[in-house]
């Protein structure tokens, strides 16, 4: 059987790609994506699975957990590429538009590792962020993106202590 892998933000361009390279490798995969037509242009193939989910919905996000479970007889590399950006200063910024980067960018990939780590320790399997060069140094106008990729990595250094 395949080795199966979990893309967050699977039909965006980089979702996109790492499905495609990973299925000429022989994996199995399950991108992960708001609803909508970018999803639902991904045709259905018999190596791929394509889910539905908003992942800064705690309930939503469970149930897809359960459905990859179900579908998959392990989970062997959780790819957290959902994201978002933001550019201006921080003084134009708002709360809000602050606490939707860091809900998409950190925690909605905090909660998937945490519900997927016991699949992935199962299967020996990998968690891989994507960052950005962002979560290592100062971006002009990009506090809260940079601030989110910070703890992006933060994460995965201390998932890997793990």
């Amino acid at each position: 059987m395949s080795r199966s892998a979990v893309i967050t933000g699977g039909a965006g361009g980089l979702g996109r790609a790492l499905d495609a390279a990973l299925r000429a490798r022989g994996w199995f995969t399950l991108p992960v994506d708001l609803p909508g037509p970018a999803l639902d242009a991904l045709p259905p193939l018999p190596d791929r699975l394509t889910l539905a989910c908003d992942l800064t919905d705690p309930d939503a996000l469970a149930e897809t957990c359960a459905q990859i479970r179900a579908a998959r007889p392990s989970v062997d590399l959780v790819i957290y590429n959902a994201g978002l950006t933001q550019i201006g200063p921080l003084a134009d910024s708002t709360e809000a538009g602050h606490r939707r980067l860091f809900e998409v960018n950190y925690f909605a990939a905090a909660a998937m590792a945490r519900l997927l780590q016991p699949d992935l320790r199962a299967a020996r399997g990998t968690h891989l962020a994507i960052s950005s060069v962002a979560g290592f140094t100062p971006l002009h106008h990009r506090t809260a993106y940079a601030a989110s990729k910070h703890a992006v990595v933060a994460l995965t250094k201390q998932m890997g202590l793990e």
